[in-house]
């Protein structure tokens, strides 16, 4: 199967005054479709400035980057801002919804920057689709001040499949959660990606990083250890157990 993402020799050096700073030494990489990666790391490790490689919101001091195929390094700053809208979808750990735009509202914003945009009718029902996905269509008309925090992340997360993305990449998506709210969301990107969505993943949470099939750990700039996760039924058995409790709790009210 052809690499979604191709990341070849990638070093990123960081010019601060009199100090360089090489945030990612010579990271080589592959991402077929349908993977599920956890990056982890500690603070300065590189995990963040790998994926805001893989966002194109930085390029590399060297190196050479294949998304789907393109090489981002030939791409002026309007080819990579169309790439982005297409090619991928971006969750963050703050949600980032317009605090004054409904959910549908919210999930049709990147449809309005792509070079080709929607009539409205396309991207109202676009958008009623991927709050679907995500179990929300019954709250298309509330406000982010109407959700919870994991009804607002299942919004940031229908908004990022909007446009079909290669690849869907997920910064701390659950930091701003309880325990198991997190669990929720994580069932969401695990029902996401066995529909065959390319996801990458930045967590420091063990647990989290549980839910997906990659893991992959980041020190000093480096990949140290790149595994197979063997056994997703881990965190389905949990997540099943958790959702079995709600249920009697509701039944016994």
């Amino acid at each position: 199967m052809a690499a979604v993402v191709h990341l070849e020799d990638i070093h990123k050096i960081y010019d601060s005054g009199e100090v360089q700073v090489h945030a990612v030494r010579g990271v080589s990489l592959e991402f077929s479709k349908g993977e599920f990666m956890a990056v982890m790391g500690a603070s300065g490790s590189g995990k963040s400035t790998l994926m805001n490689t893989l966002g194109c919101l930085d390029r590399p001091t060297r190196g050479r980057y294949l998304l789907d195929g393109v090489d981002v390094g030939q791409l002026d700053r309007n080819q990579l801002a169309d790439l982005r809208n297409e090619k991928l979808g971006f969750v963050f750990q703050g949600f980032n919804l317009l605090s004054r735009t409904t959910a549908l509202e919210n999930v049709e914003l990147p449809m309005l920057y792509g070079p080709h945009r929607p009539s409205a009718r396309e991207m109202q029902e676009r958008a009623l689709r991927c709050l679907d996905i995500v179990g929300l269509s019954d709250r298309a008309d509330h406000f982010p001040s109407q959700l919870s925090g994991g009804q607002q992340q299942r919004v940031a997360i229908a908004r990022a499949l909007v446009n079909h993305p290669q690849v869907l990449l997920a910064d701390e998506p659950t930091g701003n959660l309880d325990s198991k709210t997190a669990i929720d969301v994580m069932g969401v990107f695990q029902r996401l990606n066995d529909q065959g969505i390319t996801i990458v993943m930045v967590t420091h949470e063990l647990d989290i990083a549980r839910f997906c099939k990659r893991n992959l750990i980041m020190r000093d700039g480096r990949v140290v250890s790149d595994i197979a996760v063997p056994d997703r039924l881990v965190a389905e058995v949990e997540l099943r157990r958790l959702q079995d409790a709600e249920t009697a709790a509701k039944l016994t009210a």
